[in-house]
């Protein structure tokens, strides 16, 4: 997926996918483990997909602590 297509989705929808892609992951590492993996690129694919969905809710996180502290920061 591209940044600017993980940033359309939601928190929960966020989460939901990273869990998914997580799952694949484990099962691409399986099917290397037995040689049946016709893809070997997949599993890094997959991977960067998931840092860059953990990568935006980072940032969404940090972009919402950051608004809650600058109101009691500016009444000093």
């Amino acid at each position: 997926m591209k940044p600017m297509e993980i940033r359309q989705l939601s928190d929960e929808e966020l989460n939901k996918r990273i869990q998914e892609n997580e799952e694949s992951l484990a099962n691409l590492r399986f099917q290397q483990v037995l040689n049946q993996l016709e893809n070997p690129m997949s599993i890094r694919h997959l991977r960067k997909d998931i840092a860059r969905m953990k990568t935006i809710l980072r940032e969404r996180e940090l972009q919402k602590r950051s608004v809650a502290e600058t109101p009691g920061a500016a009444t000093k």
